[in-house]
């Protein structure tokens, strides 16, 4: 399978965009900032999407689709929104080509299909939709709209690395509207708790849920609710973020209705969104030096059996083995994958499905032919150990539930050995150069302490957690009093 890996230990970011390439998860294209998703990669963030498909539908919300161009006066009718993505923004001016009469063979822009509006291709959704959603609402009756789209987004990205930051990448992006205030909070954070939910049970990722800062929340958000995640390189990652918008769509579009009572209001409105950023999420919370380590829940291939044999006859006596094995597994719901190949050795094998993190590996070879037995090898720990034959569907099925328990484990006590108090701003940066992780520390509330704290240290205010308790101290920065602390990290 070629060289082994850079150690995580000696470059973490080299390592990472290595592990990514080779355990054919994805690549660079030929467009900048881009990249392709290959299937091995593609078949896990489908794993993926099914599952918070049937989360986002338990919890009465519909799928559909909204264009990817925004003419430029929706995106700017919501000020803060459109501020905040400009930066980001690629625009489509004309929508024709023509031949270059002057290089041959070539095409360039025709000066006569120039758009009488500029179109935004969409960073985010809020505009289109809301504009949309002004024709579908007149009425209480109307309300709730409940709806999620699945779909691609653009953010010109200068520094890009593979899933984690790309100028184009896949999310899905829900975008509801209310009749109260109350009614749209409860949805920001009951979405904001699907995403810890799917975190923690599929991607075997703890997350701290809060809420953002000020300076940090979502341009056009009143309250941004989220769940942070921190990787082995103790640097924290925003896998999913859920904000409550106010009015603030709703009046920018004019979107009214008419209460029971008979009068307009406008409408109250929520959007949340998770992306392919969960990929490298997954990556760098259980990976090791051998490659990918990937949480039953969420692997495509859960078990690979691997026959060990020498010619054709051994082969096929193995083979009507491990088929029936592979029949087993899979009426039970598990994902299995014979591999007969000829033209590879099984260590060859071995180590292909160690680089793409297969959870289980089944080998059978003569011998375990003779002692009705088989070789288990576990992912994560990288043991193994002979069962029976008859054993081999129960064992199969209690390793890899304990195998994604013990990945949520062993990832919630990296997490909570690297959250650290700390009482002064020389402490904070003692930790964050020399330790890193979450920073717990007292903030005075204001932008301005968050922005100087940024500017000479790199960190940012991660989450205000939701089991914050109130405590009375000083400012880390400003010695100003504070009523909590917060948790600081450099980030992704």
């Amino acid at each position: 399978m070629g060289e082994k890996l850079t150690p995580r230990s000696q470059d973490y970011s080299k390592w990472y965009n290595e592990l990514v390439v080779k355990a054919n998860l994805a690549e660079s294209s030929s467009v900048r900032g881009c990249m392709v998703i290959k299937p091995y990669g593609y078949a896990i963030w489908e794993k993926m999407q099914a599952e918070l498909d049937k989360m986002f539908k338990a919890t009465g919300h519909e799928n559909a689709y909204f264009p990817l161009f925004v003419p430029k006066s929706l995106f700017e009718a919501e000020e803060k929104n459109a501020e905040g993505f400009a930066k980001e923004c690629a625009i489509v001016t004309h929508y024709r080509l023509k031949n270059d009469e002057d290089n041959p063979g070539k095409l360039k822009v025709d000066p006569e299909a120039k758009l009488e509006e500029e179109l935004v291709v969409r960073p985010t959704s809020e505009a289109i939709i809301w504009r949309t959603y002004k024709n579908w609402i007149q009425s209480y009756r109307d309300l709730p709209i409940l709806v999620n789209q699945w779909a691609n987004v653009v953010r010109w990205e200068m520094r890009t690395r593979l899933f984690l930051r790309t100028a184009e990448f896949l999310w899905q992006e829900g975008h509801t509207a209310h009749a109260t205030k109350d009614e749209a909070i409860m949805e920001a954070k009951q979405m904001n708790d699907v995403y810890a939910d799917f975190a923690e049970k599929f991607m075997a990722m703890p997350v701290i849920k809060g809420l953002k800062s000020e300076s940090e929340r979502f341009a056009g958000a009143l309250e941004t609710y989220c769940i942070e995640a921190l990787m082995q390189d103790g640097k924290a990652l925003q896998a999913g973020t859920s904000h409550f918008l106010g009015q603030n769509f709703a009046k920018a579009f004019d979107v009214k209705f008419a209460n029971k009572e008979g009068k307009l209001d406008y409408v109250w409105a929520t959007s949340w969104g998770v992306s392919t950023r969960l990929m490298g999420a997954l990556v760098m919370t259980h990976s090791d030096d051998n490659g990918l380590v990937l949480p039953p829940n969420l692997a495509p291939i859960q078990v690979v059996i691997v026959p060990i044999y020498k010619g054709e006859e051994e082969l096929n006596n193995i083979s009507i083995v491990a088929n029936k094995i592979k029949n087993e597994l899979e009426s039970n719901g598990t994902s299995v994958k014979y591999d007969n190949r000829n033209n590879f050795k099984p260590g060859y094998k071995f180590n292909e499905y160690e680089l793409k993190g297969v959870p289980l590996r089944i080998a059978i070879g003569p011998k375990d032919m003779e002692n009705n037995s088989v070789e288990i090898a576990r992912r994560d720990t990288l043991t193994k150990s002979k069962i029976g034959m008859n054993e081999v569907v129960k064992e199969v099925e209690n390793i890899l539930i304990d195998i994604q328990e013990s990945l949520y484990s062993r990832a919630l006590v990296h997490r909570n050995d690297n959250i650290t108090m700390v009482h002064s701003f020389k402490e904070f940066k003692s930790v964050l150069e020399n330790k890193g992780g979450f920073i717990s520390a007292h903030w005075d509330g204001s932008v301005e302490t968050e922005n100087l704290i940024k500017k000479k240290t790199k960190a940012t205010i991660r989450c205000i957690p939701n089991k914050n308790k109130l405590e009375k101290g000083f400012c880390v920065y400003s010695g100003r009093p504070s009523n909590q602390r917060v948790l600081f990290a450099k980030a992704y």
